[in-house]
C-alpha cells in the first residue's frame, strides 16, 4: 500500500480545515508534519491553533513541528523551511493550502481585502514554492500540491467576484508554470479542487449562502491528497485534479461517507464547469 511514512510535509494553513485534514491523513501513515500557520493563540472567530493541530497530529500517529508563519513574509517562510528541513532532515511535500476569500463584486471589494487575497493566495503560494524547491530537489518523490481550481476563461467565474477569481487562478497559474519549469528535476506540481463545497471555517464567512449540510467533509480532500502525494512525482505533474475524479480512478464511487447532508443537497463548488 502506498504510504507517506517518514515523509515530511510542509502544510500552509495547517491549523484547521482542509490543511489539518490533509495533515491528519498523512499522520496516520507516520509522516512528519510541519504545521505552518498564523494562529498560535486561540481566536474566538476561528477554530484551532498550530498547537491544537499539533496535538491532534501526534495523536493520529505523526511527528509534528508547529511553526507560526505569515506566508506574506518571505523572511518567515525561509526561516520556517530551514527549520523544518533541519528538524526532519529534509522536505518532501509542500501543500499550498493557505488562502483568503472574499466573494464580493468589484465595488464591494476594498483594496485592503484585494491585497490580502493576492498576498496570501498568489504571492504566498509563489514564495512558499520558491523557498521549498531547493529542499524538494533533494527528495526522492517531491510534490507541490496547491488547493486551487482548474483554469477557465469563462466570464461567469469572474463577473461576481473578479478579485477572488484572479487570486485563486494565480495559484493555479503557479501550477501551470512550475510543473513545466521543474519537470526535469522531477518535482511534481499539481492542483486539487473539490467538486462540492467543503465544510470549513470559510463557509461560515459566506453569510449563510452555503450551509454545512450542503457540503462534504474536508476528509475527502485529505484522502485524495494522499493518493496524489503517494504517486510517482515524475509521472504525476501539471494536473488540475477534481476530488471525485481521482477517487473514481481508484475505483471509489460511493462518496456518501463524506457527505454531511443528503447527496441531493450538495452545493457544487465554484470553478467547476
Amino acid at each position: 500500500m502506498a504510504t507517506l511514512k517518514g515523509k515530511t510535509l510542509f502544510i500552509t494553513g495547517g491549523s484547521r480545515g482542509i490543511g489539518l485534514a490533509i495533515a491528519l491523513r498523512a499522520a496516520r501513515d507516520g509522516a512528519n508534519i510541519v504545521v505552518a500557520a498564523k494562529t498560535s493563540e486561540p481566536n474566538p472567530k476561528l477554530p484551532g491553533t498550530i498547537h491544537t493541530a499539533a496535538t491532534e497530529i501526534e495523536a493520529a500517529g505523526g511527528k509534528v513541528l508547529p511553526l507560526q508563519v505569515d506566508i506574506r513574509d518571505e523572511g518567515q517562510i525561509a526561516a520556517a523551511m530551514e527549520k523544518a528541513a533541519s528538524h526532519f532532515g529534509g522536505i518532501d511535500v509542500l501543500v499550498n493550502n493557505a488562502s483568503a476569500i472574499s466573494l464580493t463584486g468589484t465595488m464591494q471589494t476594498s483594496m485592503k481585502r484585494f491585497d490580502l487575497m493576492f498576498s496570501v493566495n498568489v504571492r504566498g503560494t509563489f514564495a512558499c514554492s520558491q523557498a521549498a524547491i531547493p529542499y524538494l530537489k533533494e527528495s526522492d518523490n517531491p510534490h507541490i500540491l496547491n488547493l486551487s481550481p482548474p483554469l477557465s476563461m469563462k466570464p461567469k467565474w469572474f463577473k461576481n467576484h473578479t478579485a477572488y477569481t484572479m487570486a485563486k487562478y494565480g495559484m493555479s497559474m503557479c501550477v501551470l508554470g512550475l510543473a513545466d519549469e521543474f519537470k526535469a528535476e522531477g518535482i511534481a506540481v499539481n492542483a486539487l479542487w473539490p467538486r462540492t463545497a467543503i465544510n470549513t471555517a470559510a463557509i461560515a464567512m459566506l453569510g449563510g449562502l452555503v450551509k454545512p449540510e450542503n457540503c462534504r467533509k474536508p476528509e475527502i480532500l485529505a484522502d485524495v491528497a494522499h493518493i496524489i502525494l503517494t504517486r510517482k512525482s515524475r509521472e504525476t505533474s501539471g494536473n488540475f485534479f477534481i476530488d471525485d475524479e481521482v477517487l473514481a480512478e481508484e475505483g471509489i464511487t460511493d462518496l456518501s461517507a463524506y457527505n454531511i447532508g443528503a447527496e441531493s443537497e450538495l452545493f457544487e463548488d465554484l470553478f467547476i464547469d
